[in-house]
Formats: structure tokens, sequence, C-alpha cells
């Protein structure tokens, strides 16, 4: 017997989630494929941060973070006690499922889409349901009929950007037959949100993320709006401390500071509509993106090659191996000089034979 034999044979039978590449230190590139902000936080996040770095860092975080939650309230104008707070919106995906999917149980959710759903209904032994995006992106109408105990909707979407009208996400909370997560990792940088439906509807989980908008990806802060109720499900089996004192202490200040916020998403959305047109122009057919990040796609031409040379290039954009996407790039949209670059390159891959 292997040490892998003592592991459940569901992990067994996973295939993990496979982040995009992280370069190795001390190597400079321009990093288009993990979507991160282009430009810092808030300088009030890293005051927050020099002023928290003291003796206080031998003791517990708040395991409720009951500080960042009031700080969240006031700003999503939604009551603190239908907010939790997570390691990242991906610990509070996995918590749901880990409170609401028993083995066999059903979740759905339109693909392509953001890859660990799969992987996360898989360690919970439930059965994953995709449905096939038209075309044009839109809502799969069959998503609602799938009889899912959970059912999930990137919203805008990755890897399209695409997003669905707060009306359909409406109809959809209220034809599904159990908790719809609106997954809103890109909303700040869309024209539509769902954060009405938290107090409307009993079974929608708004998810956001300050990874994105706010430039806190490397400390990891997500929160889960919704029902109370259900929220108390998620706090049976999530860590008693899984948010540590540093990273409450910076979301609350990111919080505070909304016009930074504001300011960059401004630029992300002007560079992303610049690299839009540029990309089109080079042939490249580029969906409207709701979010900080483009795909694009030359349809029956492969794009593993491209993404290759760019890499050699210094510059990283995500490219996924499977039939829906292998003639597609999901490009972050970064700076205006970081955009510059990656077209030169392409302007000059796109002309070879």
């Amino acid at each position: 017997m292997s040490s892998a034999d003592l592991l459940r044979p569901t992990v067994r039978a996973v295939s993990p989630y496979v982040p995009g590449e992280q370069p190795p230190a001390g190597r400079r590139v321009i990093k288009l494929n993990t979507n991160e902000n282009p430009y810092p936080p808030s300088p009030a996040v890293l005051d927050a941060l020099r002023g928290a770095v003291d003796g206080t860092v031998r003791l517990y975080p708040d395991p409720e973070a009951q500080a960042l939650r009031a700080r969240a309230a006031a700003v999503y104008g939604v009551p603190a006690d239908h907010i939790l707070a997570g390691n990242g919106s991906d610990e509070l995906l996995a918590l749901l499922l880990r409170a609401a999917v028993d083995p066999g149980d059903r979740v759905a959710f339109p693909v392509p889409t953001y890859s660990l759903y799969e992987t996360l209904v898989a360690v919970q032994g439930g059965q994953a349901v995709g449905v096939e995006f038209p075309d044009d992106w839109t809502l799969p109408p069959s998503l609602a009929s799938a009889d899912a105990r959970v059912t999930f909707l990137c919203n805008p979407n990755s890897p399209s950007g695409t997003a669905v009208p707060l009306a359909v996400v409406e109809a959809l909370a209220a034809r599904v037959s159990g908790v719809l997560v609106v997954d809103e990792a890109y909303a700040d940088f869309a024209d539509e949100h769902a954060m009405s439906l938290v107090t409307r509807a009993h079974n929608v989980l708004v998810l956001r993320t300050l990874s994105k908008s706010f430039s806190l990806a490397g400390l990891r802060c997500g929160l889960a709006f919704g029902d109370p109720d259900l929220l108390a499900g998620l706090r049976t089996v999530k860590d008693s401390y899984n948010l540590n004192r540093l990273t409450q202490v910076a979301a609350e200040a990111a919080l505070g500071d909304l016009a930074h916020v504001q300011a960059n998403v401004a630029r992300i959305r002007a560079t992303r509509a610049r690299l839009t047109t540029a990309l089109r122009l080079l042939g490249y057919v580029v969906p409207p993106s709701q979010a900080n990040f483009v795909l694009a796609r030359r349809p029956g031409v492969g794009q593993a090659p491209v993404a290759a040379a760019l890499a050699e290039r210094g510059v990283l954009v995500r490219h996924f191996d499977t039939p829906r996407l292998r003639d597609a790039l999901r490009i972050s949209v970064g700076s205006e000089e970081e955009a510059a670059v990656l077209l030169e390159h392409l302007r000059h891959l796109v002309r070879q034979p």
C-alpha cells in the first residue's frame, strides 16, 4: 500500500485545479494570465498593515471579522449578519459545497467557466452538471431545470468576460431548486451586479473578492452575502480562524478608500476598451467584456503556440487546452504600457505564416 492509498478514493480520482503560471522569483515578466490588478492598493492599506505588524500578531484574529463585516455592510448596504468573510472567495465556494452538498448531489453551472467549480464538486463527491453556453454567451435556458442542489453562476463569467443581466439572474434565482451562487469576482468592472437580491431571495449567495478591483490578491479576502440561516451553515463548517489579522485590517482599510478603487477600475475599463479594439483589428473575435480581462479568439486556429511564443518574450497570457477554448487566449487587462507591449508582440506573431 502506498501513502496515496490512505486518501479517500474520491480525492485520488480528482484532477486538481491548475492555477495560472507563477513566474520564478527574479524573472521579470508582464503577467497577464491571472487577472491581477496592475495597480497597487490604496496607500491606506499599506499604512494599516504597517500599523498592524506589532506584538498583537501573537493573538488569534477575530473569528467573525466583525470590524471588516461592519465596514462591508456600510459599503454594500447589506446588514452585517448577512455577510461572512473568507480566505478568498475560493474558500467560501468550498464552504458552501461542504455545507450543502452530499455525495451524489447535483451541482450545475454553465460552461466553460471557472474550472475550480468542477474540482470542488468532485472533492465533495457531488455530480457536476455542466450546461454549455451558446455561442453568444447568454444564459443557457436549461440551467434552471438542472435540478441541482447548488447552481454556480460566475457573473461576469470567466473566461469569456461576458455578463448576464440582473433581470435574468433574478429570474434564474426564482426557478432553481437549490442555492444560486452568483460569483461576482469581477463585478466592480461591470455595469450591473446582483447585490440587491441578497435581502430579497433567501436562496441567493453573492460572492465578492478583494483580489481584483481592490488589488489584494496576495492577502486572500472574500466576502459572502446571503441569508443569515444559509451563512450559519457555512460558519459551522469553516475553520475557527479562517481569516488572519493582517488580511482583516487590510481589507477594512481597502473598503474605506473606495475612491482609490474606483479610479483604478476606470483606468482598467478604459484600457480594456482600447485592448478590445486593437485585438479585433488583429483578427481576433473578442466578446464584450465586463471584467478585467478579455477573451481573444481566432476561430479554428489553436492559440497554444501563440501563448508559448508570448511567454518566450516575457508576456504571460492564459491558454486553456480544452476543445471549446483551444483557439482562444484569456488576457488580463494590464496597464497601458503592458497592453502596448503585448499588442506589439501579437502584431509580429499573427503576421507569421
